[in-house]
């Protein structure tokens, strides 16, 4: 288990499989918020927070619950991200969470530019709020949930996904498990 702090400094050792927990700040983006934000860029303009050595959470999360500062803030699918990451790896993204898989676009862009795709446990929002101890909206207040949050997180657990030499657990943990006389028997 490593013990990380965002914004990401060296992250080089990491391995895919790795498991980690994160500390620090990190920001909330999903589908809207990334559009908007690409538009920032290609307008070159300032964007709403620093994205150098960032890391960005796909997850929209619930409202708070009475005398709670967050509700339920589980992983949102990062495939629905894809198209827009590899401009934000480009401006100094470093990290980035959610659940399942990326194209091989982004994992190629994720080796390129030295960064990493963490995988959170889907269905344990509810858990993973309690890492969460400060949020406020930074950008895009309109897009309710969807707005962009600054996060300060506490030990919030994390598997390393996708790692800056290529490695990727979707990749190696199906061939771990691949039975070859099951694949034989369905021939």
């Amino acid at each position: 288990m490593y013990a990380l702090t965002a914004p990401l400094q060296d992250i080089g050792f990491l391995r895919a499989g790795d498991r980690v927990e994160l500390s620090g700040i990190i920001y909330t983006a999903r589908d809207a918020a990334h559009q908007r934000l690409i538009k920032l860029i290609d307008e070159g303009r300032k964007l709403p927070f620093d994205l150098n050595r960032a890391v960005i959470y796909y997850v929209g999360p619930c409202p708070a619950p009475p005398g709670e500062i967050i509700g339920s803030a589980g992983p949102t699918t990062a495939t629905r991200m894809d198209d827009l990451t590899i401009p934000l790896l480009e401006h100094g993204l470093k990290g980035m969470i959610g659940k399942g898989n990326r194209s091989s676009a982004v994992e190629a862009a994720i080796s390129r530019h030295g960064a990493v795709y963490f995988a959170a446990v889907g269905g344990a929002g509810a858990l993973i709020a309690q890492c969460i101890k400060e949020v406020e909206v930074v950008a895009y207040s309109d897009l309710g949930p969807e707005a962009v949050h600054r996060m300060v997180v506490d030990r919030l657990p994390l598997i390393v996904a996708i790692d800056s030499h290529g490695g990727n657990i979707f990749r190696t943990g199906v061939a771990q498990y691949r039975d070859p006389s099951l694949e034989e028997a369905l021939k």
